[in-house]
């Protein structure tokens, strides 16, 4: 055999898409360093599509492919690297290096409601971008906010005390009610009043949602009657009585499909939730009532519901169980079945099964996905399968849980402990989906403030209310440096 024969491939020598192939088995710090060997591995390291594949497999619950497909080559590495930086800094929390904490102080009365108006999100440049957060306060006004730069962007004229806050995201709108339900809708860059309207009801309940592809503000009232108006021009679309009028409706959730709109009320326990077709309350015959169904009455009263993310129509409610004081939990498929001679809607219970849960009256839930739910109540924090099976419990507060925000990276729950606790999906091998505790975000002074009533989040910033002793409630700001 010739000399040419016996010579083994030197691996500097192998040709790009070889070496493609080979460092898509990489992690990202392996394929970091491979670029540093010489020119030709600095070339197949920095291939988009490694990077692209990376990122996919990562965070596979985001749509970022449609953002970054067309820009230059180092799009993917950049947004890879970014993020991944900044979920190491959402882990490890320390103040200064990881995070900023900033006091956002304008209103003089109770906060009671706050709202991203334009949250900062992973699927756009994150780092490059800036929060707007919008409060709501018993003082009458509402405050525009950069969470970022803690400054006010607007304020609104003083007017009777406000009960609730939701945005409107695809009109750039904020929209309140006050204490006799006047709605007003505000244009969001500029504080502007657009329109108003009047449910003639106290303690009103706001929902923002699309109906028909179209935005729309639910509002369900103290009489039990669900308004559905126009978003942001407040044009009455319909009014129904969805319960007694001794019982408020403050609980209005909307399906994934966006086809039903689930009402409630959680001050009863005579009445079942009520789900109503969603195109049904924005069009129809006149004189004809909105398309509805109550759930079965084994779910009768409501603490607590969440529509499951996955499924187009499938919603868990907490409700009273069979045992006195006790708490159960009951999942339904909502859809439209054929009932003799028309179709009509139609709840079947997919699951059911206790809570263990200490005896207290409030219950937060909230659906990471398919699977996967989250209960707090009192200072507990329970994480259960879609069929009952208990994943995770722990207790970290030491007083209860008063605000539970949950996504596909994180839990992050506020307590009248002054705390905000931090916590991070991680998969066991051997248990399955768990939580690991992170750590916590202090509120301020005892003797200044009597713990969070609320909190919200965006990919890179968290926005908690804090109750002042003084009747003057603070949002504190904490962002993430990325």
């Amino acid at each position: 055999m010739t000399e040419h024969t016996h010579r083994k491939m030197n691996p500097l020598d192998l040709p790009l898409d070889c070496l493609i192939t080979i460092f898509s088995y990489l992690h990202d710090e392996d394929l970091i360093t491979t670029s540093h060997v010489c020119k030709a591995w600095q070339e197949a390291a920095e291939t988009p599509w490694l990077w692209r594949k990376m990122c996919l497999q990562r965070w596979g619950f985001c749509n970022i492919a449609g953002f970054l497909s067309g820009i230059d080559k180092q799009s993917w590495k950049s947004y890879y690297m970014r993020r991944a930086l900044l979920e190491l800094k959402m882990k490890t929390g320390a103040s200064g290096s990881d995070y900023n904490c900033q006091s956002l102080r304008g209103h003089n009365g109770r906060i009671s409601g706050a709202a991203y108006l334009a949250g900062t999100s992973v699927t756009s440049e994150f780092w490059k971008e800036s929060s707007i957060v919008c409060s709501a306060s018993k003082d009458g006004t509402v405050i525009a906010w950069n969470v970022q730069k803690a400054e006010q962007l607007w304020s609104s004229p003083v007017q009777r005390p406000l009960c609730d806050i939701v945005v409107d995201l695809q009109s750039n709108a904020v929209v309140t009610v006050d204490d006799r339900g006047m709605v007003k809708s505000w244009e969001g860059s500029t504080g502007q009043e657009m329109a108003s309207y009047s449910t003639g009801a106290p303690r009103n309940t706001l929902y923002a949602c699309n109906i028909s592809d179209k935005p729309v503000i639910t509002v369900g009232s103290s009489n039990g009657t669900l308004h559905t108006l126009t978003s942001p021009s407040l044009a009455k679309l319909s009014s129904h009585v969805a319960f007694d009028s001794l019982t408020g409706l403050d609980l209005i959730l909307s399906s994934p499909d966006k086809k039903w709109i689930f009402t409630a009320s959680k001050n009863t326990s005579v009445f079942s939730p009520k789900v109503f077709l969603s195109e049904s309350l924005s069009s129809g015959p006149e004189g004809e009532g909105p398309v509805s169904t109550s759930l079965p009455s084994s779910a009768t009263g409501c603490f607590a519901a969440a529509f499951v993310p996955s499924h187009p129509a499938r919603v868990a409610v907490v409700h009273s169980g069979q045992l006195s004081r006790t708490k159960r939990l009951c999942v339904f498929d909502i859809s439209m079945k054929m009932m003799k001679y028309e179709e009509a809607p139609f709840a079947q219970q997919v699951e059911s099964f206790e809570l263990e849960l200490p005896q207290v009256s409030g219950v937060l839930l909230q659906a990471r996905d398919g699977n996967t739910l989250v209960v707090a109540a009192g200072s507990q924090l329970r994480v259960y399968s879609l069929k009952g099976a208990l994943l995770h419990s722990m207790e970290d507060h030491t007083q209860h849980i008063s605000s539970l925000w949950v996504d596909s990276f994180r839990v992050v729950t506020a307590s009248r402990d002054l705390s905000l606790r931090v916590l991070t999906w991680s998969q066991d091998n051997e248990k399955g989906l768990r939580l690991d505790s992170r750590y916590h975000l202090l509120g301020g002074s005892h003797s200044m403030s009597s713990g969070f009533t609320f909190v919200t989040c965006d990919d890179i910033s968290i926005v908690g209310s804090v109750e002042g002793v003084n009747g003057k409630d603070v949002l504190k700001a904490y962002t993430f440096n990325s």
